[in-house]
């Protein structure tokens, strides 16, 4: 069974950059690369904890005009994997993740970088096919180009899988425990930095009152936070419907003035 869920989780973190290169449906989020290892690995509470540290780390940072950023989604995988594998309780487990995760996460840039680079001589190897009539030839090299970002990915996610609790054990042996208490409290300082870089880009301060009843729900009220989603989602409609109504009224108005006048000069 562990054979099986380290080739699935291989085969995953390699799907996943393609995922990222192309439609960007789910699987690049850290929350949704946690979901799928949560799956495969068995233990889905853990897997969504460790998924949603990364993927409030992640929050606010994007690779804007092809610039590489820390690969978090992998580092969520890899994280996860390892964890549950060496670890019995959360505390412990994201602690672990985040030692593992985070420098593979960094690594992600180089490996993206790389990965680029090969992939500007497969395009200039296809333009030379295509100039000499050769569209099979050119068809045929293009699919190097998915192949290479994902050996990106899939690579470091089989060392992690191979030598995992050899790189854990080597890791905790001789980082002192203090300094894994701090990961630990960095894991949950860090999700705030996120959420401070999306508040920059959010207007604060004309929906204020919509934050504060968030907080009032979340902090005091205890409500999960699909309930407050929920909640948000019914004010936004709200919103939504309203404004809508409100930019039709006036052109109503102008066109019963508009006949008002017709009939006046008649």
């Amino acid at each position: 069974m562990a054979i099986i869920q380290g080739i699935l989780v291989i085969l995953f973190s390699a799907w996943m950059v393609l995922d990222q290169q192309g439609l960007v449906l789910t699987t690049w989020f850290p929350i949704m690369a946690a979901l799928f290892v949560g799956l495969i690995m068995g233990d889905m509470k853990t897997a969504m904890v460790i998924g949603g540290t990364f993927q409030l780390m992640a929050l606010g940072v994007a690779n804007i005009g092809g610039s590489s950023v820390p690969n978090w989604g992998l580092a969520s995988l890899v994280g996860i994997y390892v964890a549950i594998r060496t670890t019995h309780n959360i505390a412990d487990a994201k602690a672990v993740a985040l030692a593992v995760g985070v420098p593979v996460g960094m690594l992600g840039i180089q490996l993206d970088v790389i990965a680029k680079l090969l992939n500007t001589y497969v395009t200039h190897a296809a333009q030379k096919a295509m100039n000499e009539g050769k569209f099979k030839k050119m068809n045929r090299i293009f699919w190097i180009g998915p192949l290479i970002f994902s050996l990106s990915t899939a690579l470091p996610t089989a060392l992690c899988v191979i030598f995992g609790k050899q790189i854990v054990s080597q890791i905790l042996a001789v980082v002192p425990k203090w300094f894994t208490n701090g990961l630990s409290i960095a894991g949950s300082l860090l999700p705030v930095v996120g959420i401070v870089l999306l508040l920059q880009v959010m207007p604060v301060k004309k929906y204020l009152s919509m934050l504060i009843l968030g907080y009032v729900l979340a902090g005091y009220l205890n409500m999960p936070i699909l309930g407050v989603s929920l909640v948000g989602l019914a004010l936004a409609y709200y919103y939504f419907t309203t404004n809508m109504k409100k930019s039709a009224a006036p052109a109503t108005d102008n066109g019963a003035i508009e006949e008002d006048g017709d009939d006046f000069d008649e």
